[in-house]
C-alpha cells in the first residue's frame, strides 16, 4: 500500500475521502464538500481539516459550484484517481487465484 499512498492516509478518514470521491467520480457525481464530511464519518470540523490538508498537497481539487457560489466541489485529482487506479489494480492482480 505504502507504494501508492502514505500509511498515515488510512488510520484517519482520508481513506473514507479518497473512497467516496472515487466512487462519486465512477458515477458521474460531484461531491460537495457538505457531502463529504457526511461520508467521512467523523466530525465536521475533522472532515475540513483534512479535505484541506489533502487539497493542499495536491491529492484533491476544489472546484466552485457555478450555480451556487456558496458551494464548492471536491474531486480527486487526476494523479490521485491514477494511483488508486494503480492500486486496485495491483490489489486485483495480487488477489486474482493461481492456476
Amino acid at each position: 500500500m505504502a507504494v501508492f499512498f502514505q500509511p498515515d492516509l488510512f488510520a484517519d478518514p482520508a481513506w473514507d475521502i479518497l473512497l467516496d470521491l472515487k466512487a462519486a467520480a465512477q458515477e458521474g457525481q460531484q461531491v460537495s464538500v457538505s457531502s463529504l464530511c457526511i461520508a467521512a464519518a467523523v466530525p465536521p470540523t475533522t472532515a475540513l481539516r483534512w479535505i484541506t490538508a489533502m487539497a493542499e498537497i495536491g491529492m484533491l481539487e476544489r472546484r466552485q459550484d457555478p450555480a451556487d457560489a456558496r458551494r464548492v466541489f471536491i474531486e480527486l485529482s487526476g494523479e490521485t484517481s491514477a494511483k488508486l487506479d494503480d492500486y486496485f489494480a495491483a490489489l486485483a492482480t495480487r488477489s486474482a487465484p493461481m492456476i
